[in-house]
């Protein structure tokens, strides 16, 4: 941790004593409806993350691309747009706020989806899931800096996990609403959409509502109105408990560098390496499974409808997985719970393989499960484990390095499945998560400690 400056004097000192005030609230100090607000946004952002793979099997037919031709639209595109998104906006959150940008990320996001239902080739569809993904990779990590930085140290596992559970039913329910749309009618792709940019513009709405980060503004010398948020916060909080006097710590206060230029100080470099690789190997299977299954099964001689109803019954695992990992996420080391929820997405590969009718359900669920398990703990841990000063853009940079992964995975599996056979590609995606897990033992320990001791 650089040393704490005291260069303004009471603006330093203030700043510290914001944060001490924050740290001592150990329960979630705002409406419950914040939550709601947060988790809507999450919720498109898995609708849209899950819809393109059951809608490119429709439009390719449609607009008469090639299997090469699907892909690049359906995830490059997306993918290099979800990365330069969560860079840039996330950048621009960790410069000028986190309120703003989540206003931003969810325009893009209605813009996108409506773009999306209105392409008339793969040119326009191009243009318009790249700023569809901008807007999903910026929210993705917007929502998870910003409930860390809000949620008490105690509880912030928990508090990330039911968030993301009213999120993670955008991805359980996409199946269905795809099941009967996409089969059934012709514009049935550019229906689900459609119904992607309506619940995006219902989210910028509910957001107008919500706080900007009280640890932002004092890291940013805004000290008033930090404390007035705190205190707003402090107000909700005696309702519910006794709070007990602020201990001011260390507060790393140092101002001047870029945010990705902080992040490539000797203790962060490391954690961006450790990420940025944990990410990597995990989106490989993530977007391989997410975005090929449904067309591989059917090339297996399954029905469009049937692949996608044997992946739509597995979807329950989504937010059983969330359901679990809530209970838990705050009793046992981060690092050990993401091990953990990689050794069951291998077990579901392995069971998809099979090829079996029942093979292919109970290996759906599983690896929905422990998709349900991983994502949001492990996008709080890599938001956690860096400064409030660059966290957003550390969360970019690992999130983002990690979507070449994504990108590899999703070309790189029906290659495999041609190659080597279908068990043993979807085995191979199973052991790149299992890896994944494995990586996460180097990060730092973070459950239950305050942002400034797991940061630093």
């Amino acid at each position: 941790m650089a040393p704490t400056t005291k260069g303004s004097r009471g603006k330093g000192m203030t700043a510290r004593d914001v944060i001490a005030r924050l740290n001592r609230i150990q329960v979630w100090a705002f409406p419950p409806s914040f939550l709601a607000i947060i988790g809507m946004g999450y919720f498109f952002t898995f609708f849209d993350i899950t819809n393109i793979g059951f809608a490119m099997p429709a439009i390719a037919v449609q607009f008469g691309l090639t299997g090469s031709e699907s892909l690049f639209v359906a995830l490059a595109i997306g993918l290099i747009g979800y990365i330069f998104g969560s860079y840039i906006i996330g950048t621009l959150s960790d410069r000028y706020g986190r309120f703003n940008m989540m206003l931003v990320t969810m325009v893009l996001i209605a813009v996108g989806s409506f773009g999306d239902a209105a392409a008339t080739g793969i040119i326009t569809l191009s243009l318009w899931r790249f700023i569809t993904g901008m807007g999903v990779g910026a929210d993705l990590n917007l929502v998870s800096t910003y409930i860390g930085e809000l949620a008490p140290s105690g509880k912030r596992g928990r508090i990330s996990m039911l968030t993301f559970l009213i999120g993670i039913v955008g991805q359980s329910i996409t199946p269905f609403v795809a099941l009967a749309l996409v089969p059934n009618m012709v514009i049935g792709w550019r229906l689900l959409f459609m119904i992607g940019g309506v619940i995006a513009i219902i989210a910028i709405a509910m957001r107008f509502k919500l706080a900007e980060s009280p640890r932002w503004l004092a890291m940013h010398g805004r000290i008033e109105e930090a404390n007035a948020v705190v205190s707003r916060m402090e107000e909700f909080a005696k309702k519910k408990v006794r709070l007990p006097e602020p201990k001011p710590g260390e507060v790393d206060l140092s101002k001047g560098r870029f945010p990705t230029a902080y992040l490539f100080k000797r203790q962060y470099a490391k954690r961006l390496l450790v990420f940025a690789s944990m990410w990597f190997f995990w989106y490989i299977g993530n977007y391989g499974f997410l975005g090929d299954a449904a067309t591989l099964l059917a090339a297996q001689g399954l029905t469009i409808g049937n692949s996608i109803l044997f992946i739509a019954v597995g979807a329950v695992g989504y937010p059983v997985g969330a359901l679990v990992m809530a209970k838990v996420a705050d009793r046992s080391e981060r690092k050990w719970l993401i091990l953990c929820a990689a050794a069951i997405w291998l077990i579901g590969m392995l069971l998809i393989g099979t090829l079996s009718d029942y093979g292919i359900m109970l290996g759906s669920f599983l690896a929905a499960l422990a998709l349900g398990l991983y994502l949001q703990i492990a996008y709080t841990y890599t938001a956690e484990s860096y400064p409030t000063r660059a966290r957003a853009s550390g969360f970019a940079l690992s999130d983002g390095i990690g979507h070449v992964g994504g990108a590899i995975g999703a070309l790189a599996l029906p290659i495999m499945v041609s190659g080597i056979g279908f068990g043993p590609g979807f085995a191979a995606i199973g052991v790149t998560g299992l890896a994944a897990g494995f990586i996460a033992i180097a990060g730092p320990v973070a459950s239950r400690r305050p942002l400034e001791e797991v940061s630093s």
